[in-house]
């Protein structure tokens, strides 16, 4: 075979190839049911734009694109009432409001900060538990990274008229919203809801002006 033919070949070879794995990748996404899809495109667009060196390197422009990138799959509505429980009911408009704005800070810090340590890592994605709620559902995975456990992370999801958005994030079988609900309840009880709005503006105003080697929720 000619050197020219050998050429051809091996282009071709790495045509296939790439071919194959879009193909495999379409088919793989084709699978997952519609909330799981949401996972797994949101996963994807984050991981690979977070690795960049313009956003490993500025936290608050990293935190600008998961805003944007999760906003439209996170029901930050939901997740503040339920957080807040009882307390919801009581607070005024503008507490509210305020206290959305700021909880919806706190929780994408946190996933930015998650997003921009772990860059090697897989999702596998698991069979979603029977008999869930008409209209709710949990998409499993585990989070796999080369030499380490897989990490057990589920997303409690709502539909919404045609689109499906997360409410809660199970990390190890454990709740972030019960985290912060018993954190948060137990604050507002004892000093009011006021003071705890006021804590969470100063931790998001101090965690940008600290390196994102120490950043903490």
């Amino acid at each position: 075979m000619s050197a020219k033919a050998v050429l051809r070949y091996a282009n071709w070879l790495q045509f296939a190839l790439l071919l194959c794995g879009v193909f495999a990748a379409s088919a793989y996404a084709e699978q997952l049911s519609p909330p799981q899809q949401v996972i797994q495109q949101t996963s994807n667009q984050l991981q690979s734009s977070l690795q960049k060196p313009e956003y490993k390197e500025d936290f608050r422009k990293a935190t600008e694109l998961v805003e944007r990138v999760i906003n439209p799959h996170v029901d930050f509505e939901r997740v503040s009432v339920l957080v807040l429980g009882k307390f919801w009911k009581t607070a005024t408009p503008d507490q509210r409001d305020r206290f959305k704005k700021e909880f919806r800070t706190l929780l994408v810090r946190t996933y930015t900060t998650a997003f921009t340590e772990y860059s090697n890592w897989n999702i596998r994605y698991l069979p979603s538990p029977e008999g869930a709620e008409s209209g709710k559902t949990m998409v499993r995975t585990e989070v796999l990274q080369e030499g380490a456990k897989p990490i057990t992370v589920d997303y409690r999801m709502a539909q919404t008229g045609s689109e499906w958005k997360v409410y809660d994030v199970l990390i190890g079988g454990i709740s972030l919203l019960q985290n912060y609900r018993t954190s948060f309840t137990n604050q507002v009880a004892q000093t009011g809801l006021e003071p705890l709005i006021k804590d969470l503006v100063q931790r998001n105003a101090n965690a940008f002006k600290e390196p994102l080697a120490n950043k903490e929720s």
